[in-house]
C-alpha cells in the first residue's frame, strides 16, 4: 500500500519509479509475499499450512490491497495503469499456481478484485480474465468438494461463502451466451461454456444448503435468504431456455428432414448446445414447473435434440442428464450414450490382447485368456487366431465371440438356464455351484458379453426380464417373473387372487413360509422368515410371502452369480454397470445383444451390396438374389455368417454393420465352391455357368460345419 501511495504521488511506474525505495517494486513484493506462503504441511495437523495461507490473505484484504492496486490501474498516467494491470494479473496467476488445496483461500481476494473491477471497467479485458480467474479457482475448490464426499470441511463453508455473491458473473456470462447464440457466427466456446457453469455450481450448491427444504422453489420467494439470486436464476433459465428453443428450430431446419443418424449437416459451432441444455436442465430442477418447461422443449425438438447426441457426445462426458429425457431419443441415441462408457478398443498393435484358441476347446481356452488379463489389457484391440488356420482379423473375432457365447449359454451347460416360454432368454443358473469354478466363470461370461457389446458384434442371445432387472439394480414383481418361470408365477397368482375366506377356510392351502427347491436331485428347504416351517400362510399375510418368495428364488439364491457377471462386466467398461443401464431399457439392450428381430430383408441386403468383377446386371449376380429368396432364414444367416461372420445383423438393419458387403470375381475354375474374406466382408464367386450349380454350392456353405469355418479371413 505504501509503494502504490508512493507511486500514485509521484506519477512513477513499476520498479523504474525514481520515487519508490530501492529495489523496491510492486511485483517484486508481491512474488515475494507469495514465496512465504507454506505450500506443505508442516508437523502433525495437516490443516495448518491451509490457514496460514488464509491468514497471509486476510492481511492481504485488510490492508486493502485490492483496492490500491485497482486505484492505480485506474490512474490517468499510463506508466501507473500499466503497473496495475501486471501487478494484478500477477496476483490473480500466482493464486492458480498454488496447490489445489490451498486456492480456495484465494477466493474471498479474487472475489474483492471482481466486485472493485466491475464497478470502474466492467467491459474490460482485465475484468474478464479477474471473473475467469475467479471460475477457474470456484472450479477447482468445487471439485475437491465433490471427492470429498458428504463431510462437511472447509472447502463447503468456502462455496457457501461465496455463493450468492457470484450471481453477477453469472449473469454477464449468460448475457454472452446468449448473445453468441442468437448471432450464431461461431457459437459459444467450450471455454465460455465451462466458465458459466464453474459459476453456476457453487450457487446451485448454496441454495440446495439453505433452501433444501423449499426445492421445487414456488415464486415469487420473500423474505427468505438468496431471495433475490433466486428470482434472478428463474429469469436466465427462461433466457436460455427460449434462445436454445431458437438454437433448436435452426438445427432442424439445416436437417431439411433427413434421417437424425445423417449428422452431416449438425455444424459445428453447435458443440455446446448439449453442455448449456445440462446447465438448463439443472436450473429447471429449482423451481415448480421447471422440469415439465424442459421437458416439454425436448419432446418437441426431438430430431434435433438425437442429431445433437449422435454428433457431439464423446467418450468421457458426463452426459448422465439424458437419461432423464428417454422418450425424446432414439435407439441409435440410447445405443450411442451407452456405448460411449465403453474404451474406444482402439487397434493398437503394441497392447493387443492376443489369443490362440482350439475350435474343440473353445470354452476352456477362452476362459483362460480371458479370465487371466487384466482388465485395462482388455480395453485395447484383441487379436484372435484358431489353432492350425491362417484367417486372422476382425471376422475371426466376430466368429470367436458368436462360438463362445453358443458355449457359454448352451442349454446343455450348467452356468445358465434357458426361458421356458422364450428359448432365446437366459437367466443364471442356481445349480451352477456344482463347478468349484462356477462364480469365476460367471464373471469370465460378464467380460465377455460386454466386449462383445464393446466391439459391436451381435452374439444372438438375450437375458431374461429378470435377470435385466437384477442388472439394472430394480426390484423383482410378481409380473416380472412370468416368462421366466410360468409355474411359479401361476401359483403365486393363484394365491393372492384366490377368496380370502376359501383361502383361510382351507389353511392357507397347507402353505408356510418356506421355499423348497430341487437341484440336481437333491431337495432342500429354505425359511423365508424365523420359524418359517411353522408359521402358516394365511390372506393377511399371503402378499409378505409372495414377496419374500420371490426374493428368496429369483435374487437370494443367483445374487452371488449375478454379482460376479456385473463385475466381469464392469471390468471392460469405464463406469459401474448402472451407468450403462442408465440409458437402456430391456429393447434397447436385446437390440445390441442379438440385433434385429425381424426376419433378414435379401433387398436390405441387395441394396448394401457392391461389386467387383461382376456387374449388378450379370445373370450370375440376378441368379444369386434369387437363390437367397428361395432359402429359409437359417440358411440365409448361414450364408451371412459365412460371408461376414456375423449371425445376427444390427436393429436398423445392414447399414448398421461397419461396412458395405462386397461380391467378388472369382477367377478360377467355374465349378469351385465360394470363398470370403469375412474381415472385409467380401463373397467371392466363380463365374458359375448355371444357376443350378450355385445354387447348389451356395446350400453346400449353409451347412453348420462349413459356414462356421470355411472362410477365409
Amino acid at each position: 500500500m505504501y509503494i502504490v501511495s508512493l507511486m500514485h504521488r509521484g506519477g512513477g511506474g513499476g520498479g523504474e519509479n525514481n520515487n519508490l525505495p530501492r529495489g523496491m517494486s510492486i511485483n517484486e513484493k508481491l512474488s515475494s509475499f507469495f514465496s512465504t506462503i507454506p505450500t506443505e504441511a508442516g508437523g502433525d495437523d495437516e490443516s495448518s499450512y491451509i490457514e496460514s495461507t488464509e491468514k497471509y490473505l486476510t492481511i492481504f484484504t485488510n490492508s486493502s490491497v485490492p483496492a490500491a492496486l485497482v486505484m492505480l490501474y485506474t490512474s490517468p498516467l499510463e506508466a501507473n495503469k500499466s503497473c496495475g494491470e501486471s501487478s494484478i494479473k500477477l496476483f490473480l496467476n500466482s493464486c492458480l499456481a498454488l496447490p489445489e488445496e490451498q486456492q480456495g483461500c484465494c477466493l474471498p481476494v479474487v472475489l474483492e478484485f471482481c466486485r472493485l473491477l466491475r464497478r470502474v471497467c466492467p467491459h474490460n479485458s482485465l475484468y474478464g480474465s479477474c471473473r475467469n480467474t475467479l471460475g477457474s479457482l470456484l472450479e477447482t475448490v468445487q471439485e475437491l468438494v465433490d471427492k470429498s464426499g458428504i463431510e462437511f470441511t472447509s472447502l463447503h463453508y468456502r462455496l457457501l461463502t461465496v455463493g450468492e455473491e457470484i450471481l453477477p458473473c453469472l449473469s454477464e456470462l449468460a448475457d454472452l451466451m446468449e448473445q453468441q447464440l442468437y448471432e450464431d457466427n461461431l457459437g459459444p466456446s467450450l471455454y465460455d461454456v465451462q466458465k458459466f457453469s464453474s459459476f453456476w455450481r457453487p450457487l446451485r450448491y448454496a441454495i440446495d444448503f439453505q433452501l433444501s427444504s423449499l426445492i421445487p422453489i414456488a415464486l415469487p420467494l420473500r423474505s427468505t435468504v438468496l431471495e433475490a439470486e433466486v428470482g434472478r436464476i428463474c429469469q436466465i433459465f427462461g433466457r436460455l431456455l427460449t434462445t436454445m428453443h431458437i438454437c433448436m428450430l435452426r438445427i432442424e431446419s439445416s436437417l431439411g428432414g433427413r434421417a437424425v443418424a445423417n449428422t452431416e449437416a449438425v455444424a459445428l459451432k453447435w458443440g455446446q448446445y448439449l453442455n448449456i441444455l445440462k446447465i438448463v436442465n439443472s436450473m429447471s430442477e429449482l423451481y415448480q414447473g421447471g422440469k415439465e418447461k424442459v421437458v416439454r422443449f425436448i419432446n418437441s425438438r426431438k430430431v434435433p435434440f438425437c442429431a445433437l447426441i449422435l454428433k457431439f457426445v464423446k467418450r468421457g462426458d458426463d452426459h448422465g442428464w439424458i437419461s432423464e429425457y428417454r422418450e425424446a431419443t432414439t435407439f441409435e441415441c440410447r445405443r450411442h450414450l451407452a456405448m460411449m462408457l465403453f474404451p474406444d478398443g482402439k487397434e493398437d498393435y503394441s497392447e493387443m490382447h492376443e489369443m490362440l484358441i482350439d475350435r474343440s476347446q473353445v470354452l476352456k481356452e477362452s476362459y483362460v485368456y480371458i479370465s487371466q488379463a487384466s482388465p485395462a489389457g482388455l480395453h485395447g484391440a484383441l487379436f484372435m487366431e484358431f489353432k492350425n488356420e491362417e484367417a486372422t482379423g476382425p471376422g475371426v473375432l466376430r466368429e470367436w465371440f458368436y462360438l463362445v457365447c453358443q458355449e457359454i449359454f448352451s442349454p446343455g451347460g450348467t452356468l445358465f438356464l434357458r426361458s421356458a416360454d422364450d428359448f432365446r432368454r437366459f437367466s443364471p443358473n442356481p445349480a451352477s455351484k456344482v463347478d468349484p469354478l462356477h462364480l469365476e466363470y460367471f464373471k469370465f461370461a460378464g467380460r465377455v458379453i460386454a466386449l462383445a457389446l464393446m466391439h459391436k458384434v451381435q452374439v444372438g442371445v438375450l437375458f431374461d426380464r429378470v435377470f435385466y432387472l437384477q442388472l439394472t439394480n430394480q426390484t423383482i414383481s410378481l409380473e416380472d417373473i412370468k416368462d421366466t418361470d410360468r409355474v411359479i408365477y401361476n401359483s403365486c397368482k393363484q394365491i393372492l387372487e384366490m377368496d380370502p375366506v376359501f383361502f383361510d377356510s382351507n389353511a392357507g392351502l397347507g402353505l408356510n413360509f418356506v421355499l423348497e427347491t430341487e437341484e440336481l436331485g437333491k431337495r432342500e428347504t429354505k425359511e423365508l422368515i424365523k420359524d418359517g416351517k411353522s408359521t402358516a400362510v394365511d390372506s393377511k399375510n399371503r402378499e409378505e410371502y409372495v414377496k419374500l418368495l420371490i426374493s428368496e428364488r429369483f435374487v437370494t439364491s443367483v445374487s452371488e452369480l449375478v454379482e460376479k457377471f456385473s463385475e466381469g462386466f464392469s471390468d471392460i467398461l469405464s463406469v459401474p454397470i448402472q451407468s450403462f443401464f442408465r440409458h437402456l431399457d430391456q429393447e434397447d439392450f436385446d437390440g445390441m445383444l442379438r440385433g434385429g428381430e425381424n426376419q433378414i430383408s435379401v433387398d436390405d441386403w441387395k441394396a448394401h451390396t457392391e461389386y467387383n468383377g461382376f456387374k449388378e446386371t450379370d445373370r450370375q449376380i440376378d441368379w444369386f438374389w434369387k437363390i437367397l429368396r428361395k432359402m429359409t432364414e437359417e440358411e440365409r444367416r448361414s450364408v451371412l455368417f459365412f460371408w461376414t461372420s456375423n449371425k445376427f445383423i444390427p436393429l436398423e438393419g445392414f447399414r448398421g454393420l461397419s461396412s458395405k458387403l462386397y461380391i467378388y470375381r472369382l477367377h478360377e475354375a467355374n465349378d469351385r465352391l465360394p470363398t470370403s474374406h469375412t474381415c472385409f466382408y467380401r463373397l467371392c464367386l466363380p463365374k458359375y455357368p448355371t444357376m443350378g450349380l450355385m445354387e447348389q454350392r451356395l446350400r453346400f456353405i449353409t451347412q453348420d460345419h462349413v459356414s462356421s469355418s470355411f472362410g477365409k479371413w
